[in-house]
């Protein structure tokens, strides 16, 4: 069989080079490709349906990311050893992917599309997920999906004050700026990632460096497709009734509009308010003809009312709930709410309010990451839930979704940056979202900074998170940007774009782009405005706790951390463990112990700061090494004829001979010392070929005066004249 793939090179400018690969695997897939830089290869797929499902107004994508562990040359954890549930890391890659790709369909086409990614070659230095987003665009370019334009996403950092794309992995260490950027050729349609308080000029930078690097990939895949001689389907997935448009226009937008300028704060009264012109309408209809348009009238009434609200906003210059456009909802804020939580805050921003608790714990608390690409343990983490009641619904919960994933690892970037590297403690942020009405992943970035000096974690400032919205006309040029979006705002709106960070600069970015043609200088602007707004917060958060805790509550575990040689690990933890279990159990507290090169590092965790002082001098004691000339308290361990053993130290005991014990003649050790007395005495020698110790009593004694140390006895000498011991060769005799 003749296989005649098609390649496309795509040369990054620094001596590396992408290629995309398309013909030779997957072929039954409407279109798939492999792309590979370095080692690092990508199977992208996609398939479509031909037909749309019944009423469907939505395009039904599904984007999945998984890694294989055989490309890392691994064997995947758990009892049945191989791939299941894609983890977090690989969901976020979905939703980066998902995100680029969606504005990109048709608004009109709706077939059911599934786009399947997998990492099946992993070079340990070059990240995958940058190479993600073009794997699945390439692969739509060269099927038959309809499609307006192919996308690409790279990973630009800032390292050592250059912008670099497509970064090596060791490189990231020392970037500032780590963000994913996606676009077509023309705009940027998403961006998300972390920084380290930089200001908005050098997001603005990245984001450009990005954008180039992106239209160079996009242009690639366009000559792919021209290679491929791809043709795109044709397709009709949406049937419209003109006149009933028309109509449901003239009976609602001027009622719409009105509802819109009239600036009801109140989420539910609006929707109700909303959902009764459409009612109104409806009852003016036959039963029969209700049921036969229920689909195109809600879609008309939707339609108008979306365009009611933007023109009301584009127009009045005035917000559905009342506000400016750059103004902020009312905040209230309550902190250690939780009597028994180490840590937490709510943080209420008009109908958007986030109950988060910090939980610190020990090493022991570690979450262990055991993936294909991302192994090691992760010492801060945040959890976002989202129960239904939060916005007024009642629904099953079926786990953590995608959203809570994403909204929870954006959060997490925007604090992480806030915690010293020497804070010793694992850290458990969960915010459990109470009320809905936008941007509640950024309130769960106030509240999780509020929480975490509550708990008495010493951040060196608060961050504050804004959500900012657009809604944009491409035919008159008007544009709105707005400060702290609503619900409605964001769904009716052109953008989504989240941003978190200190007083001295950025921490965490999102942003979803809606519609063509955003450019710099809106960009420029709304990052100016979400500035102020974070300022406003801010201010808000410090007034509420302005300095972390200066003491743990009460029932927060205190941790030392000791350093140990290596050597003594073994003796610390005994064998089979027992002297590490028997000293956690004797002083109530949790111990970790882990090896790093020459040392082992020790963390002894306790509500009782006695305990954790008992178990550190224990462990002193068990890894001091004995030094000639110091003072130690010992205990008798066994009584001989010619003195006794003292352990000075757990394990350690050295000699006291019965000359050592006291200045005048001592005629029976027995007489003066039993198996289990105590006693000081002195270390005064060490032998160093056998590593024995010899004490003595006496020298912590005063000399008598007049003392004269008597001479030394003669060594016994043999039958043949030669002292015992000495001498040549020949047969020796022992006796």
């Amino acid at each position: 069989m003749m296989l005649n793939p098609i390649t496309q090179s795509i040369d990054l400018g620094d001596g590396r080079t992408v290629t995309i690969e398309t013909g030779k695997l997957a072929k039954q897939a409407d279109g798939s490709v492999v792309v590979r830089m370095g080692d690092t290869m990508l199977l992208a797929t996609a398939v479509s349906k031909k037909e749309a499902g019944d009423e469907v107004d939505f395009m039904p994508l599904t984007v999945d990311y998984r890694e294989m562990y055989a490309a890392a040359g691994r064997f995947p954890g758990g009892f049945f050893k191989r791939e299941a549930r894609p983890s977090d890391h690989e969901i976020l890659i979905s939703r980066l992917v998902d995100r680029a790709l969606r504005p990109t369909f048709p608004d009109d086409y709706h077939a059911d599309t599934q786009v399947l990614i997998y990492l099946v070659s992993h070079d340990k230095n070059l990240l995958p997920d940058c190479l993600a987003g073009l794997a699945a665009s390439a692969a739509i370019a060269v099927s038959d999906i309809p499609f307006t334009s192919p996308i690409s996403e790279v990973r630009v950092a800032r390292i050592d004050g250059q912008m670099v794309i497509n970064p090596y992995r060791d490189d990231l260490e020392r970037a500032d700026l780590d963000l994913m950027v996606a676009g077509n050729e023309r705009d940027i349609v998403m961006v998300e990632g972390e920084m380290k308080e930089v200001p908005e000029t050098v997001l603005l930078e990245a984001m450009a460096a990005a954008h180039a690097a992106i239209k160079v990939q996009v242009q690639a895949q366009k000559e792919l497709a021209e290679k491929v001689g791809a043709q795109k389907r044709s397709y009709e997935h949406e049937k419209h009734d003109e006149a009933l448009r028309e109509k449901i226009h003239a009976f609602a937008y001027d009622r719409a509009y009105a509802i819109a300028k009239e600036g009801l704060a109140n989420k539910q009264e609006r929707s109700e308010r909303f959902k009764a012109i459409r009612e109104e309408f409806v009852a003016e209809l036959s039963e029969e003809e209700a049921a036969d348009q229920a689909f195109l009238i809600k879609t008309y009434f939707h339609d108008t009312e979306k365009k009611a609200v933007r023109d009301a906003v584009l127009n009045e210059r005035r917000r559905l709930d009342g506000r400016a456009l750059d103004e902020v909802r009312p905040i209230w804020i309550e902190t250690d709410y939780l009597p028994s939580a180490h840590g937490s805050a709510v943080f209420t921003r008009g109908e958007t309010q986030s109950l988060t608790t910090v939980t610190l714990g020990t090493k022991l608390d570690e979450q262990i990451i055991d993936g294909a690409v991302i192994e090691g343990k992760n010492r801060f983490l945040l959890h976002y839930n989202f129960p239904p009641f939060s916005t007024g619904e009642a629904r099953p919960m079926r786990g953590t979704g995608r959203r809570e994933v994403g909204h929870g690892h954006l959060a997490m970037r925007a604090l992480k940056p806030m915690v010293p590297d020497t804070f010793d403690y694992s850290i458990r942020i969960v915010s459990d979202i109470l009320e809905s009405n936008g941007s509640s992943s950024m309130a769960t970035v106030c509240a999780g900074s509020l929480a975490l000096r509550d708990a008495g974690v010493p951040t060196h400032s608060h961050v504050s998170g804004i959500a900012m919205g657009l809604i944009a006309d491409e035919e008159t040029g008007k544009y709105a940007i707005l400060s702290d979006i609503l619900g409605d705002e964001d769904h009716l709106g052109d953008m989504d774009f989240k941003v978190a960070g200190t007083d001295k600069g950025l921490t965490a970015c999102q942003m979803d782009i809606k519609v063509n043609g955003l450019s710099f200088e809106v960009l420029t602007e709304a990052l100016e405005q979400a500035r102020r707004g974070r300022a406003h917060i801010l201010q808000t958060m410090q007034e509420a706790q302005p300095n972390p805790r200066d003491e743990f509550k009460p029932f927060v575990p205190r941790i030392v951390t000791m350093e140990i040689p290596n050597d003594f690990i073994g003796a610390v933890i005994g064998p089979g463990g027992k002297h590490i279990q028997e000293l956690q159990r004797e002083t109530n507290t949790t111990i970790s112990l882990e090896e790093v090169g020459n040392l082992g590092i020790i963390e002894i965790a306790g509500a009782d700061p006695e305990g954790i002082r008992e178990a550190q001098l224990r462990i002193q004691l068990i890894t001091a090494v004995p030094e000639v000339g110091e003072v130690y308290k010992g205990t008798v361990k066994k009584i001989t004829t010619f003195g006794a053993f003292v352990e000075i130290l757990p394990k350690k005991e050295g000699l006291l001979h019965i000359s050592e014990y006291a200045w005048e003649k001592t005629a029976d050790i027995a007489d003066v010392l039993n198996e289990g007395d105590s006693l000081e005495v002195k270390l005064i020698e060490v032998d160093e070929s056998t590593g024995k110790l010899r004490l003595s009593r006496r020298a912590l004694m005063p000399k008598p005066e007049g003392w004269v140390e008597p001479a030394p006895r003669p060594r016994p000498q043999n039958r043949d004249g030669d002292r015992r011991g000495g001498g040549g060769g020949g047969n020796r005799r022992r006796y």
